[in-house]
């Protein structure tokens, strides 16, 4: 079977990559002051992060039906099947919607919920393109992709509680007491939520905290598994280089996979925020 591999932007893959890796992508719409922006087309990320800077209004959609649609069939004049890698359930419509779309497609359009976003989705992609090499069919790549779904972990920090008290996250009061003791919170994503995890107090303890957890998960539920490390942050790139440092002074045995997170979790944690994580991965 010829097999086209469709994903979404909040894999943090954009057109250059895309490109390289033989892919299609989906660039997800933002709202910036109520006019319509598509990240990796019109939307840079520093255009997104001086949006924030200046207080603009700034939402996040899913990407319209039509824009899905038209993707599969042009796919669809040229490949067997097509295997579209939404980003996670329940972070977002959009995979339901995806789902409900590809149920008219008899079988053709497998889309597979992979419960991820930002980094681990993009390691889910590489999977799916790695068992497109091996043969495996449109659906037996979708079943394995959702068996292993949950078999990756996010932990996240922010420098700021303003994005997360903008966005509904924490309250007024929480964020401004959060503020003056300089309260970081520790976000995980674990099964396609972003969820609390702890509360310390600076970005170093934060740190600490994070690599506590990513150690916790590699010595428990992947322990004896072969394993991907991974490094995100937003905004500065220079924030970026020095976390990535950082983070191959803790595994100088591995090669850390560093990238940005991916805009639709930066409205929520603003910039300067950091992250790591680690997903098991096909060979």
């Amino acid at each position: 079977m010829r097999i086209a591999l469709a994903t979404d932007t909040n894999s943090g893959i954009l057109t250059d990559e895309a490109k390289q890796l033989g892919i299609e992508l989906i660039n997800m719409p933002f709202a910036i002051d109520g006019e319509l922006y598509y990240e990796g087309i019109n939307l840079t990320p520093q255009q997104f992060y001086e949006a924030q800077a200046a207080d603009r209004d700034i939402t996040t959609s899913q990407p319209s039906p039509g824009d899905v649609t038209d993707l599969w069939d042009r796919l669809l004049a040229d490949h067997d099947a097509v295997i579209y890698i939404p980003m996670s359930s329940g972070l977002s419509n959009s995979c339901a919607t995806a789902q409900m779309l590809a149920a008219e497609y008899d079988g053709k359009v497998q889309v597979a919920d992979v419960r991820r976003i930002s980094v681990t989705q993009r390691q889910a992609v590489l999977d799916a393109r790695r068992l497109i090499e091996r043969g495996l069919s449109a659906e037996e790549i979708r079943i394995r992709l959702e068996e292993n779904a949950l078999n990756s972990s996010i932990y996240v920090t922010v420098d700021t509680l303003k994005y997360l008290k903008k966005g509904g996250r924490i309250t007024p009061s929480a964020a401004a007491i959060g503020s003056v003791l300089n309260i970081k919170p520790v976000l995980q994503i674990q099964g396609g939520k972003l969820d609390a995890y702890a509360k310390v107090r600076g970005m170093k303890q934060a740190a600490a905290k994070m690599l506590e957890a990513l150690q916790n998960d590699l010595n428990g539920r992947f322990a004896g598994k072969k394993v991907k490390i991974m490094a995100a942050y937003a905004g500065d790139e220079e924030l970026g280089a020095r976390w990535l440092s950082w983070m191959q002074e803790q595994f100088p045995d591995q090669e850390i996979c560093s990238a940005p997170l991916t805009l639709s979790i930066a409205c929520h944690t603003g910039p300067g925020a950091i992250g790591l994580g680690c997903s098991e991965y096909e060979e």
